[in-house]
């Protein structure tokens, strides 16, 4: 068959070889793109990155910029027969809700330049059953990474809520825990590294579709839950209460506040995580819970904090926004009270500019506006929080 060009003809034969040998070309070029694209920071570096976007949480910043730093010193080591060979860290990171577990594990990927993606727990089962199975993680990776396996072997996988999938009772059940230890036991090859076949567009949609093998040995696994409910755990072995005082007097003063920072894999196991898939995840740190200090920081201090979106929408309209103190204030005292963290402040703020935002648009002679605290207690007042609080 020939194919017909502006002045020559070409057979099907030569446009297939063609074809093969543009993809080779285009692979190799992406692969070299993708290493000099990569230069690995120290860690004192990726922690001054996070600083930039994440407020407090020192103690996982400093894990995390360790973890990270060790895990692509790893992947540049040159292993010959007589060397030490390092082994993969992955992370764990339990903290409350809104307290930026996500956000850290973006930041991170974002200062890297490595294909990164978020996969939600809840949503897996174990193989054969209604729901994802845990392939599906790294078919998100896939698509991050453009189809490019080399540049996704090096990726990040972010895997959220992962205290969902919690054993449901330290009995043995006669019935099948799809949704808990199932996905469990599926998980342990993937963390610890092996060869997967991988379903480039979704495993029972398309299931003639052809598999595509990713090394898992190379991706660095961040798993992330608030584990709800795990200070009674904690406050347990630790011989306290999560409300009240210490037994002995002979004990250290523990900050019932933040137990957290007490947490060790035996308080995972009791929670409900098996021991296999807590030994694939040695590296373990918590996030604090955020006080009054913290979520105002929150508000004005990083690179895309939330007073500077408004400003910045507000900017397009050719309008300067300002906010009052007190109004900073207010808006920090009702996320305290809501106890919502870092997200709290954001649905507090949209109830507050909704109408400033609906408005403004239509007014031309508008130049400068500024949020006083009378008429954000106005607005927030009329807004649906009032009316949650007062369900």
């Amino acid at each position: 068959m020939l194919i017909e060009g502006l002045d020559a003809y070409i057979c099907d034969k030569c446009v297939n070889q063609a074809n093969v040998l543009l993809a080779q070309e285009l692979g190799n070029k992406k692969g070299k793109a993708f290493d000099e694209s990569f230069k690995l920071l120290k860690p004192a570096e990726i922690k001054e990155h996070l600083d930039q976007y994440v407020i407090g949480q020192y103690d996982a910043k400093k894990v995390l910029s360790v973890a990270v730093y060790n895990h692509y010193k790893r992947l540049s080591q040159k292993v010959d027969k007589d060397e030490v060979e390092i082994e993969k860290s992955n992370i764990m990171l339990v903290g409350e809700t809104g307290t930026g577990k996500t956000l850290l594990a973006k930041t991170i990927a974002k200062i890297l330049h490595v294909p990164f993606c978020i996969v939600d727990a809840t949503v897996l089962t174990e193989a054969g059953y209604v729901g994802e199975d845990v392939e599906s993680i790294l078919t998100r990776l896939l698509q991050a990474a453009d189809y490019d396996v080399a540049s996704a072997e090096r990726g990040i996988v972010y895997i959220d809520e992962v205290d969902k999938v919690a054993r449901k009772s330290d009995n043995p059940s006669i019935t099948r825990d799809v949704s808990g230890e199932g996905v469990q036991q599926a998980l342990l090859k993937i963390l610890e590294g092996t060869i997967v076949n991988v379903p480039p567009q979704g495993g029972r949609k398309h299931p003639d579709q052809k598999m595509i093998a990713v090394t898992t040995n190379n991706i660095l696994f961040i798993c992330g839950g608030a584990f709800d409910g795990i200070e009674r755990k904690i406050a347990n072995r630790l011989r306290t209460t999560a409300v009240g005082y210490k037994v002995k007097k002979d004990d250290v003063d523990l900050d019932l506040k933040n137990l957290y920072k007490y947490i060790t894999p035996q308080d995972l196991k009791s929670f409900g995580l098996i021991p296999e898939l807590i030994g694939r995840v040695p590296v373990l740190t918590h996030l604090d819970p955020l006080d009054r200090e913290a979520l105002r920081n929150i508000l004005i201090a990083p690179k895309n904090s939330l007073v500077k979106q408004y400003m910045k929408l507000f900017n397009y309209e050719n309008v300067t926004l300002k906010f009052d103190e007190d109004v900073l204030d207010f808006i920090v005292d009702k996320a305290m009270e809501y106890k919502l963290g870092a997200r709290g402040l954001r649905s507090i703020c949209e109830s507050i500019m909704l109408d400033a935002m609906y408005e403004t648009p239509s007014v031309n002679d508008v130049k400068e506006l500024e949020i006083t605290l009378e008429y954000a207690r106005e607005k927030f007042e009329k807004s649906d929080f009032k009316k949650l609080k007062a369900a």
